[in-house]
């Protein structure tokens, strides 16, 4: 069962609530973290403009309690770097459209209580800002002149608030908590919460919408509760105890600042960030492949298309040669050269986009291998056939066949050189979930590249464990859950 806690400075602040329980700084101090006690969320209404203040240390003690604590250390000091006199970059940084009605030659004064506002037509700015800096109480002050939008912003005391404000911030913190920081009795049996991150409007997500039902069941099983977000609900990360990426990933991308977000907030993710960055890029991955010889095709690393570079290929490589851009994910940003001509066109559009173009043998094959890698260990096998009339498995230009078929097979049915090369490239890696593109000629093995986001469909990469497959993720998930409680 989870409890949301308000902690005031003193008892003159204490209030009567029927969904919270209402404490001092002192009761929480002395009485808390409590033997056996359920998943707690704590508001913290303290003074946290002074440092080292009452509300600083809530914050503190709560994030070293593994209590889930609004507003956050992180919070706490983004507020206060905003007092600095360099700190001048925020406004700027603002989308304009939520600057459009802010008053012309007037300044306008915003209490805001969970990201709620009283003037409607500054309630998506209000929002942005609470998505920011997520605090119960903010004040913003918004001016408006022919020099551009001016504000301020900073935490406001519940115990400076009228009357009237009170009341709006009463009924602003039901609803946050009744729909938020809930207390279900649907969820009492679990111990953790996960976000499972996903893009609604993604053509290839990583795992359809079947699958994603079947991993939020699996993780009910394991004493999680799962839900899925979106990108926009970012800066609510900190309410959870784990982040399950299942939107495509990218350096340059919400998916990796989420996940290092996650990660600073003290959260189990997967896919973390430091696997987003190695396996996101296919330069990398080239060099650690080589290092660590790991078996894979033959690759240059090219930064110009001039005449002597276009000599060392053709001295080192036949017709055709794959090129691929260093970023890119299912099968993006990879072409095929049939001849000089196209070897230097292609390769000068791509150095367009890109400091280096990888150039690698071609090996035509009937078939990849996928191999799901978890932790160190593979958990699932695909064999991925080529696209009709192509020679990858996905063809992006054609608007029917898509992709070419596939075949599930279990892991004691491949062959054991494909499964050592998966594992030792993903040592490399990290320990998190991967799927390992390797292609197969006669007894030879060669590693294409690592995915930290593998492809996980229903009645695809399931189809011989079925549900299973994703007992196997939640309950890794758990298992870190677990060991986390104990350090």
């Amino acid at each position: 069962m989870n409890q949301s806690i308000v902690v005031v400075d003193n008892e003159s602040l204490l209030f009567e609530h029927t969904l919270l329980k209402t404490i001092t700084f002192e009761q929480y101090l002395a009485e808390y973290p409590k033997k056996n006690e359920p998943k707690t969320n704590i508001i913290n209404l303290c003074d946290t403009e002074h440092y080292l203040s009452r509300g600083y240390y809530c914050s503190l003690l709560a994030e070293a309690r593994q209590h889930k604590v609004m507003p956050s250390m992180a919070t706490i000091n983004d507020l206060r770097d905003l007092l600095r006199p360099e700190a001048n970059g925020l406004n700027a940084a603002l989308p304009q459209a939520l600057l459009d009605n802010v008053p012309m030659d007037a300044t306008t004064t915003l209490m805001v209580y969970f990201g709620w506002t009283e003037n409607a037509e500054l309630k998506k700015l209000s929002r942005h800002l609470f998505d920011r800096f997520t605090s119960p109480i903010l004040q913003i002050m918004v001016t408006r002149d022919s020099a551009g939008v001016h504000y301020d912003i900073q935490r406001f005391a519940y115990a400076a608030l009228t009357d009237e404000q009170k009341a709006l911030f009463m009924e602003r913190l039901e609803q946050f908590v009744a729909h938020t920081w809930r207390d279900k009795t649907s969820q009492r049996r679990h111990r953790w919460d996960m976000a499972i991150l996903i893009d609604p409007n993604e053509a290839q997500p990583p795992s359809d919408k079947e699958a994603i039902k079947r991993f939020i069941k699996a993780a009910s099983k394991v004493g999680i509760h799962a839900e899925t977000i979106t990108a926009k609900q970012m800066h609510h990360i900190s309410q959870y105890d784990a982040l399950f990426i299942r939107e495509t990933t990218a350096i340059d991308h919400h998916t990796y600042r989420i996940a290092r977000m996650a990660e600073q907030e003290g959260l189990v993710v997967i896919d973390d960030s430091t696997s987003i960055l190695r396996c996101c890029n296919k330069a990398f991955l080239h060099d650690a492949f080589s290092y660590n010889k790991v078996p894979s095709l033959k690759t240059r690393v090219v930064i110009d298309n001039s005449e002597e570079t276009l000599d060392a290929i053709e001295q080192e490589y036949d017709y055709p040669v794959v090129l691929k851009l260093p970023e890119g994910a299912f099968s993006k940003g990879v072409f095929k050269a049939k001849d000089r001509a196209g070897l230097r066109e292609k390769v000068g559009n791509m150095l367009n986009d890109t400091a280096l173009v990888l150039v690698q043998e071609y090996m035509y094959t009937d078939f990849d291998w996928r191999i799901g890698v978890l932790n160190g260990r593979a958990i699932f096998a695909c064999r991925y056939k080529m696209a009709q009339n192509h020679w990858q498995i996905y063809n992006h230009g054609a608007k029917r066949n898509f992709s070419g078929g596939f075949e599930t097979l279990p892991t004691f049915e491949v062959p054991k050189a494909v499964l050592d090369a998966a594992v030792k490239a993903c040592d490399m890696i990290g320990k998190g979930l991967y799927g390992v593109d390797i292609k197969q000629k006669d007894k030879h093995v060669y590693v294409i590249e690592v995915n930290d986001n593998p492809s996980i469909d229903y009645k695809v990469e399931d189809l011989y464990l079925g549900n299973e497959l994703y007992m196997h993720i939640m309950t890794e998930f758990a298992n870190r859950l677990e060991l986390r409680g104990r350090s």
